[in-house]
């Protein structure tokens, strides 16, 4: 509720779909990185589960994001579909594992200095200084 405050972003707190399959989402980010559009394409995911309540998990859901970012809808879950993202996905989530993240946002400096939370972002820019 904090956060949600200071961003001026609405929260809800009981998402009608908890916890949501967000496999497709996150394959997604994948692709809006390589068009270059990640940034607004999280903040569209988070926006519709955290403050729209949409069940992101649906083709549908995905599309009006996709759309709203100007990726091309077909090339867009064509990739999402294929052992590559899946791949992708998999190998990252495994590499977090590994190095003993377990959620989001989990943030590495330095190689091995993680940083898990967004509350956390000011000791990663300390630690930068």
């Amino acid at each position: 509720a904090d956060w949600a405050r200071v961003t001026g972003i609405p929260l809800i707190w009981e998402p009608t779909v908890f916890p949501v399959n967000s496999v497709k989402a996150m394959r997604g980010a994948f692709v809006a990185i390589e068009q270059g559009v990640l940034v607004p394409y999280a903040r569209a995911v988070f926006k519709r589960y955290w403050t729209e309540l949409a069940d992101i998990s649906q083709v549908e859901e995905l599309a009006t994001i996709v759309d709203a970012v100007g990726l091309d809808r077909d090339d867009f879950f064509d990739r999402i579909s294929s052992q590559p993202y899946k791949d992708k996905l998999k190998a990252n989530t495994d590499e977090l594992i590994e190095r003993g993240g377990y959620g989001t946002p989990t943030l590495f400096l330095d190689g091995d200095d993680m940083y898990f939370g967004n509350d956390r972002i000011d000791l990663m820019c300390f630690r930068i200084r």
